[in-house]
């Protein structure tokens, strides 16, 4: 028998045969090769742009995150002349605000991608961050409103937005990704967080070079006042503004990606739908177009013949009340929790860190020096730490594997912590801030990454994003617990002399919710390599192996040399 035509459309996942899988009546198995082409595509520009339009956003949230160290900075000069400092309960809510809106936006948006649909949640947390970001730049403090309420509460909407950029841009990158390089995939949309905060670094020392000329005038913080004040006003405005320039640049595409093939597949239930999705997505489209009326026949049919189970309330609280179901949920929000307690009680003190340490201070004469240094400490230890670290991660994770890497940064972040918490007053400032930065890198060439990709793969499709939803909203609560319980600690008993007494056993503390993180990582499965159906175990994709392949080419009505090239494949 002569061999039959490939059609348009195949890879080395499906030569696809008979014009695509119309020939294949079993809606599994057509719901199955579909996922294959997705699974074992080659890797191809439709994957960068996926990477591209996560990354922007993640960029945007980094930058908005974390530039707070340096607006709390500047809002003390401005707001509290004089002293030329915030009081740190202020501090520490302006802080705390951005977080508490992030975990319900985690919770909101994961849960909504769910339900409706990753594409219809996709760019209206992006919408949500513009705005509020806008919105701040230009709030201005009134007689009846004090200046740091508002700012808490835009920060609050701001958090919203970027926690729902958590769950969406995790899920939409990983549904879409090859499995061969999902891992590097996922990971390169979170390095978009380093780059994020290398740019809040830069944006500050370029105002801090433009307004030199105001700042020199001031020897001290608390003596920038008049002319001097009035340049650091524009200074955090300008800073907050820009954040929501790439965010403006990222929206198009956001809204126009096509919807996941696995929600359509699995969710919704749509094949013909699903089918078109994964041809649109190869072809930068924002949504494939199916034949209505074969479409209204086959969703019928799989309503009724598809073996994933439906998502509903009772189903979910059934698949969380097996032992291992919630033990890898427990294990992926414990250690997101414990990571991001150190992590961002750290982070989000970066200025404050180098002040204590020295480095922003030591030697300088002017509030412009203060503020130059406090901008290049800050890029010495994004550059030299947190961005190596997510780009190592990116260049290992599918071959060393996320649980490996999990193990090595928690147990490498415990050594470091312990050496700076207990040798805290025997250290030099160069020894700490070397040390700073090596914590660093092992955040990021760690947890940090880790914690963020193992969620967006680990669950079913019905309940992933509401998972990864669940998992993020828990680390974001182990950041308020860092910013807000623990970080304030190190003011106790301060002095003028010394207001940062109990540095070192803040970072003890740090030091013991590592070592709590190497348990919690011990709950996570391996994920490198794995297609999303092995790992959520509600498919017999993983039992089926080529068995599935296979039956595809018997499917085909009998053409021989068609079962075998599908069988190859």
């Amino acid at each position: 028998m002569a061999a039959t035509s490939k059609t348009s459309g195949g890879n080395n996942a499906y030569h696809n045969f008979h014009n695509d899988f119309l020939h294949i009546k079993d809606v599994n198995e057509r719901r199955r090769l579909a996922l294959a082409e997705v699974d074992r595509a080659p890797f191809g520009w439709y994957h960068v742009r996926a990477v591209v339009v996560g990354g922007i956003g993640f960029f945007t949230d980094s930058y908005d995150i974390f530039s707070v160290s340096l607006l709390t900075l500047m809002l003390g000069i401005v707001y509290y002349p004089g002293v030329g400092k915030m009081p740190t309960t202020s501090d520490t809510a302006i802080k705390l605000a951005t977080s508490a809106g992030t975990v319900v936006g985690q919770l909101l948006f994961g849960t909504l991608a769910d339900v409706v649909g990753r594409k219809q949640m996709y760019g209206l947390e992006l919408i949500i961050i513009i705005f509020a970001t806008v919105a701040q730049a230009l709030t201005s403090s009134s007689p009846s409103i004090d200046i740091i309420g508002i700012i808490i509460f835009w920060r609050v909407i701001m958090g919203v937005g970027i926690g729902g950029d958590y769950p969406l841009s995790s899920i939409i990158t990983s549904e879409f990704a090859t499995t061969k390089w999902r891992g590097a995939m996922m990971g390169a949309v979170f390095a978009m967080q380093g780059l994020g905060q290398l740019a809040a670094a830069l944006v500050m020392l370029f105002i801090t070079l433009g307004f030199k000329s105001s700042l020199e005038t001031a020897p001290t913080l608390a003596d920038c006042t008049g002319g001097c004040a009035v340049s650091v006003d524009k200074m955090w405005r300008i800073l907050i503004g820009f954040g929501a320039v790439p965010g403006c640049a990222a929206l198009y595409y956001r809204l126009t990606i096509p919807e996941t093939p696995r929600y359509t597949f699995d969710v919704a239930k749509d094949v013909e739908k699903g089918q078109e999705d994964v041809k649109a997505f190869i072809k930068g489209e924002p949504e494939g177009h199916p034949d209505e009326i074969a479409r209204i026949a086959t969703q019928q049919q799989a309503q009724e013949k598809m073996t994933v189970p439906k998502a509903s309330w009772g189903d979910f609280f059934r698949h969380y009340s097996k032992r291992k179901n919630a033990l890898l949920l427990a294990g992926t929000a414990l250690s997101w929790c414990f990571l991001d307690i150190a992590y961002y009680g750290v982070s989000l003190n970066n200025a404050i860190i180098l002040e204590v340490i020295g480095y922003s201070t030591k030697g300088a004469t002017s509030t412009y020096e203060m503020l130059y240094n406090t901008a290049v400490g800050n890029m010495i230890i994004i550059l030299a730490g947190a961005v190596p670290g997510y780009w190592v991660t990116v260049f290992t994770v599918d071959t060393v594997g996320r649980k490996p890497i999990q193990f090595m940064g928690f147990g490498i972040l415990t050594v470091l912590f312990v050496v700076m918490g207990f040798a805290y007053s025997k250290l030099s400032p160069t020894g700490l801030l070397a040390i700073f930065v090596l914590a660093q890198f092992f955040f990021n060439f760690g947890p940090n990454a880790t914690t963020f990709i193992v969620p967006g793969e680990c669950f079913p499709t019905r309940y992933r994003s509401t998972s990864h939803g669940i998992s993020a909203a828990m680390g974001k609560v182990g950041s308020i617990i860092g910013q807000g319980a623990i970080a304030p600690l190190r003011t106790r008993g301060g002095t003028p002399a010394n207001p940062s007494p109990w540095m070192n056993h803040v970072l003890q503390i740090y030091a013991l919710f590592m070592l709590l993180g190497i348990g919690t990582t011990c709950w996570i499965p391996e994920t490198k390599r794995k297609t999303l159906e092995e790992l959520s175990g509600d498919d017999d994709y993983a039992a089926g192996g080529g068995g599935v392949l296979e039956a595809s080419g018997a499917a085909s009505g009998g053409d021989e040399e068609s079962g075998k090239k599908v069988a190859a494949a």
